[in-house]
C-alpha cells in the first residue's frame, strides 16, 4: 500500500505517537474560532446555531473518515497533498497542497486578529496601530523560534497549550449550564436562506483544522493507524465541546450575535469580573495554541510540495542541527504576520473556508480512486456513501459562497499554478 510518494521522511524525526496527533488536531480545532464564531453564528442562525453546530460535528465527521482513509494508506509528510497527488497527478495534488498551505497562514492570520481582540477586552490599545503590530510581531515570532527549535519541542508545547485552552472551556460550561435561560435555546421561524450560506461557511471554519492531523505523518511514528485514531478521536471531542459552549453562550447573552468577545461577555454576565478575565485569558491561550499548530502543519505542506520538487528547492530545507524545514517554516510566519496586519478576523475566516473545502473535495475524490489500489489499512463502511456525502456536501457549501470569496479563491489557485509551472521550469531540484 506504500507509495514512492509516501515512504520519504527527508531525513525528519519519528517522534509523535497518536495522542500527539490528536492533541494537534483538537488544538488546531478548539483555536480562536471557539472565542469568536459563537457570535458570528447566532447573528446569523439565532437560537438555531446551536443544533446547526451540531449538525456540523456530523458534516466534519463525515469527511474527517474520509481523511482516515486516505491517511491510512501513506506515511509521508504531506496530507491531502499526497493523497490527490496519488489519485490525479502532480499539478492538481499541488494545488490541493498549495491550498492547504493558504488555508493555514490565513487560517492562523484570522486568529491573531482574534488574539489582538480578545487582549483588547482590557487593553483597547492592542487592537490597532503599534500596540496591535507589537501582538502580531511577538506571536509570530515567538513561535517561530519554537517551530524551528524542533518536532518535539513543538509538539510538547501543543500538548500543554491543548490542555491549557479546554480548561477555562471546561469552566465555561461547568458553571454557565445552570445559568442558561431555556427560553432563549427555543427554535422558532428557520433562518432566512440568505443566512444559510455564510453561516456553513463559518461552520466549516469554526470546525476546520482537522485536516492538519495526517500533515505531520511523516514526524508520526505509526502514522497508518495514528492518523485515523486522531482523526476521528479530535472530532468527537471538539463537537461535544462547541456544541454545549454555544448552548451556555446562548442561553446566557441575550445580545449574543453583537458581541465582539462573546464568551467573555458570557461569562461576565453569570461569573462576573472573574469570568470575562478567565475567557479573555483562555481565548490567549486557544489561539496562541492554535498558531503553533498552524506553523507547525503550514511550513510541514510547503516543506512537502518542495520534497516531492513540485515546490522551489530552497522550501525544503532542513536544519542541520534540529531537522526542522527552517526556510518553509520562517516563511510560512512571515506570510501570516503580513495577512494578520493586513486584514480582519471576519475576511481571513471566509477566505480560509473556500481554501479549506477545496481540500475536503480533493481528499474525498481522491478516496474513490485510491479505492482502485486496494483495500486500505483503515475503510469508511458503507462503500461509496461517505467519500460521495462529502464530496457533495463540500461542493453545496461552497457553492453557497459569495462571488467576491470565490475571486479570492481562484486568485489564490492561480497563484498557486504560475509557482508550480515556475518551479517546474526552472527544475525544482
Amino acid at each position: 500500500m506504500t507509495t514512492a510518494a509516501s515512504t520519504s521522511t527527508g531525513g525528519l524525526r519519528r517522534e509523535l505517537g497518536r495522542w500527539d496527533l490528536t492533541a494537534i488536531g483538537v488544538n488546531q480545532v478548539v483555536g480562536g474560532a471557539i472565542f469568536l464564531a459563537p457570535a458570528l453564528l447566532a447573528a446569523q442562525l439565532g437560537a438555531w446555531s446551536w443544533i446547526g453546530i451540531l449538525l456540523g460535528g456530523v458534516l466534519a465527521l463525515v469527511i474527517a473518515l474520509n481523511f482516515a482513509e486516505a491517511g491510512s494508506r501513506f506515511d509521508g509528510t504531506g496530507g491531502p497533498y499526497l493523497y490527490t497527488r496519488e489519485a490525479f497527478g502532480r499539478f492538481t495534488g499541488f494545488e490541493v497542497g498549495w491550498m492547504m498551505w493558504v488555508t493555514r497562514v490565513t487560517s492562523w492570520s484570522s486568529v491573531l486578529n482574534g488574539l489582538a481582540d480578545a487582549l483588547g477586552y482590557y487593553w483597547p490599545g492592542l487592537r490597532t496601530g503599534m500596540g496591535r503590530t507589537a501582538v502580531l510581531g511577538a506571536v509570530v515570532g515567538t513561535i517561530a523560534v519554537v517551530n524551528v527549535r524542533g518536532i518535539r519541542q513543538s509538539a510538547f508545547v501543543v500538548n500543554l497549550l491543548t490542555i491549557g485552552k479546554l480548561t477555562p472551556l471546561a469552566i465555561f460550561i461547568a458553571l454557565g449550564l445552570p445559568h442558561v435561560a431555556p427560553a432563549a435555546l427555543a427554535v422558532r421561524a428557520a433562518p432566512a436562506w440568505s443566512n444559510l450560506a455564510p453561516a456553513a461557511l463559518y461552520l466549516i471554519f469554526t470546525y476546520g483544522g482537522y485536516e492538519t492531523v495526517p500533515v505531520p505523518a511523516g514526524e508520526a511514528r505509526d502514522p497508518r493507524r495514528a492518523v485515523p485514531f486522531a482523526m476521528v478521536a479530535t472530532i468527537l471531542v471538539v463537537a461535544a465541546v462547541f456544541t454545549v459552549v454555544q448552548v451556555v453562550a446562548i442561553g446566557t447573552l441575550p445580545a449574543l450575535g453583537a458581541s465582539r468577545t462573546p464568551l467573555a461577555d458570557a461569562a461576565a454576565g453569570f461569573l462576573g469580573g472573574w469570568g470575562a478575565l478567565l475567557m479573555t485569558i483562555g481565548a490567549a491561550v486557544s489561539i496562541s495554541g492554535n498558531n503553533m499548530g498552524a506553523a507547525l502543519s503550514g511550513s510541514r505542506t510547503l516543506y512537502a510540495l518542495a520534497e516531492q520538487r513540485d515546490l522551489a528547492a530552497v522550501f525544503g530545507h532542513v536544519h542541520r542541527r534540529f531537522r526542522t524545514p527552517d526556510v518553509a517554516i520562517l516563511f510560512t510566519s512571515a506570510a501570516t504576520f503580513a495577512l494578520a496586519w493586513s486584514s480582519s478576523f471576519a475576511a481571513l475566516a471566509a477566505v480560509s473556508a473556500i481554501a479549506r473545502l477545496m481540500l475536503y473535495v480533493g481528499t474525498c475524490a481522491s478516496v474513490l480512486v485510491l479505492r482502485r489500489q486496494g483495500r486500505a489499512p483503515f475503510t469508511t463502511p458503507f462503500g461509496p456513501v461517505l467519500p460521495v456525502a462529502g464530496l457533495v456536501l463540500s461542493l453545496a457549501i461552497l457553492y453557497g459562497a459569495s462571488a467576491e470569496q470565490l475571486r479570492v479563491g481562484a486568485a489564490f489557485l492561480l497563484a498557486g499554478g504560475a509557482l508550480f509551472f515556475l518551479a517546474r521550469g526552472r527544475g525544482a531540484r
